[in-house]
This record gives C-alpha cells, sequence and structure tokens, in this order.
C-alpha cells in the first residue's frame, strides 16, 4: 500500500508540474506573441475568439477533429484571410504539437526518476530534441503522443513499459495538451497572416 500512495504521490506532482507547463503556454507565451506583433488583438479578445476551437480541442483531444471549427473562428472570428487558414491551420494540425512535445519530455523525465534512473545532460538535450521530433511525427488523434513516447523512452535506453504508469492520469493531460496545440495554431496562423498582410482584425460586438 505504501508503495502506492508513492506512485500516486508522484503522478499527482507528474501532472501538475505538465499543467503548469501546458498553462503557462495557453495563458502567457501565445498570447505574449499576439500582443507583441498584433496590436489590435487584446488578450481576452484572442481567446474569445478562439475559445470554441479550445473547448472543442478540449472534449475530442484531437487536432484533426477540432480542425474545421479552428479554421472557422480563425477566419471568422479574427480576421486571418482564407488563403493562409487553409494553407497554415491543416499543416499545423498535423505538425505543430507544442503541448505533446512539453508532455512527452516530462513524462520521460519523471519516469526516468521514479526508477531512479540518473539523466546526465546529454541524455536530457537528447530527450528534448527526440520529443519535439516525435511530437511532430504524432498523428493528430487521442492519446497518439503517448504511443510516441516509446521513441524517446528508446532513445535514452529507458524502458518502454514504463509508460503504463502514467496511463491513469493520461486521458485528462491529453485534453490540456490539445488546447494547448490548437491554440498554438491559431496563433501561428494569426501572426503570418499579420506578417504577409492578410490580417483584418474583426472588430468585438458592442455588449
Amino acid at each position: 500500500p505504501g508503495e502506492v500512495i508513492e506512485i500516486f504521490k508522484g503522478l499527482l506532482s507528474y501532472s501538475v508540474v505538465v499543467l503548469l507547463g501546458l498553462g503557462f503556454m495557453i495563458f502567457v507565451f501565445y498570447p505574449a506573441l499576439i500582443s507583441f506583433f498584433v496590436k489590435k488583438l487584446s488578450y481576452g479578445g484572442f481567446f474569445r475568439r478562439i475559445s470554441p476551437a479550445q473547448f472543442l480541442a478540449f472534449s475530442t483531444s484531437s487536432s484533426a477533429a477540432t480542425l474545421p471549427v479552428t479554421m472557422e473562428c480563425v477566419r471568422d472570428n479574427i480576421g486571418v484571410s482564407q488563403n493562409v487558414t487553409n494553407f497554415v491551420l491543416p499543416i499545423g494540425a498535423t505538425v505543430n504539437m507544442d503541448g505533446t512535445s512539453l508532455y512527452q519530455a516530462v513524462a520521460v523525465v519523471f519516469l526516468a526518476q521514479m526508477h531512479l534512473v540518473d539523466l546526465n545532460l546529454s541524455q536530457q538535450i537528447t530527450i528534448v530534441l527526440t520529443a519535439t521530433l516525435a511530437s511532430i511525427g504524432s498523428a493528430a488523434v487521442p492519446s497518439a503522443g503517448l504511443v510516441m513516447m516509446i521513441i524517446v523512452l528508446q532513445s535514452v535506453g529507458l524502458n518502454p513499459a514504463w509508460i503504463a504508469i502514467i496511463f491513469p492520469v493520461d486521458r485528462i493531460l491529453d485534453m490540456c495538451r490539445t488546447v494547448v496545440n490548437v491554440t498554438g495554431d491559431a496563433t501561428v496562423s494569426t501572426l503570418i497572416a499579420k506578417s504577409e498582410g492578410e490580417l483584418e482584425v474583426i472588430a468585438e460586438p458592442v455588449l
């Protein structure tokens, strides 16, 4: 019983770290980029415009399933042109997996620590690089990142079977990291549209 309690304590700590990282990306990093490059789009205005896509991403855990709504939000609510929307977002839904990359890196370090494996600096760098590449190759479907984590574990000589430990908390984390991925897609498409002169920020209706 004591070992089980320690495992669940570890899973709680791991989940908190992942959620803090994902929260930073959603509420600090992406809005900072928008605020710096797109002056007409306020912090709250950005989230209000893409919230339908974020809610759907949270419920489906799939960037691909959310893609039509993301495109509608970016085009009709933010004001990104049809050309940029059609080109950037389908690519982003496939390769822009920021939340998945963060989650995989944290998960591998957590599993190594739980099994008392000390990771040197080169191994940690390998984890970051491999997690980034593996996330790009992940399918935009629920829990795809968990499967790709096998590659990250093997890259530093860890047992792929260890991923079974994080199964109990993966679903909720998958939902949250999909929100990050979709928010990143919307952010990138907005920034590209701005740089190409293809952005006409739509005024919010006055309530």
